[in-house]
């Protein structure tokens, strides 16, 4: 199915819920709370990995599962009047995603309805579940863990563009995720006497400005905060790299295939997949307080060379032998 075939059928999806449950009682109905867009959700691999996993529990999206989308486009502020509205549909179930924040607002809109989220915070932290085995009240989900891998992205950049001293970071400034990987790198960097500059973007129109900005700094590479307004727009991110003459590493592997450096985080369609099971099993009637939150158990690292030789970087064997891929 292409991109505005899913678009539509989301839309359509939306105007369906009194008259489809009217005529079908007994089929579910999934509330899918998004602080992304639409147009950019549904093409990534997380949105895909998701359906999947819906279907290894046995449901599909307009045969046996009705799924009411509300698509907040980055607005924060617009999340608890969806939720609420959610809620007061009385849907089956909420499934969340694009950071704690859509999370948030749907356990703030009900006590009752199980909800699963998908996000890449600590869930304890941010006082979305008790504690990761035993998640109580009505709230359980994936964690991606991508938050607490800044440090780590940062070591890799250093592997690859050695004797730099200052590293610029992208974050966006409303994003509760991207601003929590800020800290533990500024943390990491302190401690190794490198210096961060920040740059920040909040929407797509502001990428261009920061990577100009970040040159014009003289800074030695770039690393790209989590977070889903970075992650919908791989292509865009890559080419500004190339452009302004930046090695960049990110939070996965996408933009790395459309001509990035370097990425290393989890496997996005992995996640997707698992957080559609954990859904489908919520919809079979299991409670989100006996389902642990699940956390990845892998990460990927994935390095293209012909990038890194466009750069002038030489990738140390010790750095390729650790790669899960390369892409030459």
């Amino acid at each position: 199915m292409n991109r505005r075939a899913v678009v539509l059928g989301a839309g359509c999806l939306i105007a369906w819920p009194a008259t489809a449950r009217a005529q079908q009682p007994s089929m579910p109905v999934l509330g899918y709370l998004a602080r992304q867009p639409a147009a950019t959700a549904v093409t990534t691999p997380a949105f895909k990995g998701f359906h999947q996993g819906l279907g290894e529990t046995g449901f599909a999206e307009g045969r046996n599962l009705l799924v009411e989308y509300r698509w907040a486009d980055w607005q924060t502020d617009r999340l608890p009047a969806l939720a609420a509205d959610l809620a007061e549909r009385s849907v089956t179930a909420i499934f969340t995603t694009g950071g704690p924040a859509p999370a948030l607002a749907a356990k703030a809109a009900t006590a009752t309805i199980p909800i699963v989220f998908m996000n890449g915070s600590d869930p304890v932290k941010v006082r979305l579940v008790a504690s990761l085995n035993r998640p109580g009240g009505n709230v359980t989900g994936v964690t991606l863990l991508t938050t607490t891998l800044g440090p780590k992205r940062l070591e890799l950049l250093r592997e690859l563009v050695p004797g730099g001293s200052r590293f610029a970071m992208l974050v966006t400034p409303n994003d509760s995720d991207s601003q929590a990987e800020l800290q533990l790198v500024q943390q990491a960097a302190q401690s190794l006497g490198e210096d961060i500059y920040i740059v920040r973007a909040s929407t797509e129109a502001e990428f261009e400005p920061t990577f100009r900005e970040a040159a014009r700094q003289r800074c030695v590479a770039l690393l790209v905060s989590t977070g889903g307004l970075f992650g919908n727009h791989p292509n865009q991110l890559s080419a500004l790299a190339e452009r302004y003459a930046l090695p960049a590493i990110f939070d996965r592997r996408e933009p790395v295939d459309a001509g990035g450096l370097i990425g290393y985080g989890t496997r996005f369609a992995e996640v997707g997949r698992r957080a559609g099971i954990l859904v489908g099993r919520v919809l079979k009637g299991e409670k989100p307080a006996e389902l642990p939150v699940e956390q990845p158990i892998a990460f990927e690292l994935v390095i293209n060379l012909k990038t890194a030789k466009a750069l002038g970087l030489i990738v140390p064997p010790s750095l390729l032998a650790r790669a899960d891929e390369v892409i030459e």
